[in-house]
């Protein structure tokens, strides 16, 4: 049963505003209140890294709903097609190096385009596998490149296992925009969204230009990938997780659950930033970490509960 959209929206912006504050107010140095804090930390520490955390996990999120509508399958996240491999093997090209971050978005877009390029013609599975395949070679050119330049290898940390530790303001005013663009790119084709889930031929039948629909999709996608990528390195789950349990809570209807999901991402990641940085004071826990304790798990109920229905 799912909630009214009014009520779901409500508790959800109850949370991001909770989830944002507790962000705050927590830190290797403790809760605020003492004389020793002073809003230079909350602006230009804490503040810039909660609104990062909103973002990306918006960004994820948003990414994670359209490859599963495209995919038709829950079980697919946005780092699918070999964006997160592509991204971390160009910024290890050059680590340590300012360019990281540019070098990062380029290696995500390029893996994903190269994949759509081998198989643009072929059914929606062989995407998926030839995916699968240029992302572990990709993966496998990443060992072999740190194990060669082992120099890089303390830099590549941050990409490997994401964090938000190197947040700005300016890495937040580039991301925002960037995610705005995207929903706006995304939220009229809600109902062709809607109707991937039905099939590719009743799409067809219904008027939707599967193949432009999808091809297009799949590059707003790919963006927001590879930007989430380039600030913040690889969190992982993340686009798996929350679109499940928001279709969950405001069913399947996109119009509904890319806005949902978005707040939804952030309310996630803003509470795994604050466990990555509380569970092991004064040391910071890599993000990815966190999300990938709470998604693993996760992903093995997915897997068995799909075996089970059908059965």
């Amino acid at each position: 049963m799912h909630l009214k959209s009014s009520t779901a929206f409500s508790i959800e912006l109850l949370l991001l505003l909770l989830a944002f504050i507790l962000s705050l107010l927590s830190g290797p140095s403790g809760p605020i209140g003492g004389q020793g804090y002073t809003a230079d930390i909350i602006w230009d520490l804490r503040a810039p890294r909660a609104f990062l955390a909103v973002l990306v996990g918006g960004a994820l999120a948003l990414a994670g709903v359209i490859m599963q509508a495209i995919f038709r399958n829950p079980l697919v996240d946005p780092y699918i097609l070999g964006t997160s491999s592509g991204s971390a093997l160009f910024a290890a090209m050059v680590a340590p190096s300012p360019l990281e971050p540019f070098f990062a978005f380029i290696g995500g877009i390029s893996a994903t385009m190269a994949v759509y390029a081998i198989a643009w013609r072929e059914r929606i599975e062989t995407l998926l596998l030839v995916g699968l395949a240029v992302g572990t070679l990709l993966s496998a050119l990443l060992s072999l490149l740190l194990f060669v330049r082992l120099s890089a290898f303390s830099s590549m940390l941050f990409w490997l296992f994401g964090g938000l530790s190197l947040a700005t303001w300016q890495k937040s005013f580039f991301l925002v925009v960037v995610l705005v663009i995207s929903v706006l790119l995304v939220f009229p084709f809600a109902m062709e969204l809607d109707s991937l889930l039905l099939g590719e031929e009743k799409s067809q039948h219904l008027g939707v230009d599967v193949r432009k629909l999808r091809f297009f999709m799949l590059l707003v996608a790919c963006m927001i990938t590879s930007f989430s990528v380039s600030v913040a390195g690889i969190i992982g789950f993340v686009g798996l997780m929350v679109p499940h349990m928001c279709r969950r809570i405001v069913g399947p209807k996109h119009r509904v659950l890319v806005p949902f999901s978005v707040l939804a991402g952030g309310v996630f990641l803003l509470l795994a930033d604050v466990a990555a940085r509380m569970l092991l004071i004064p040391n910071e826990l890599p993000i990815g970490i966190i999300t990938s304790l709470c998604g693993a798990p996760f992903f093995i109920y997915l897997v068995w509960r799909q075996r089970n229905v059908k059965h």
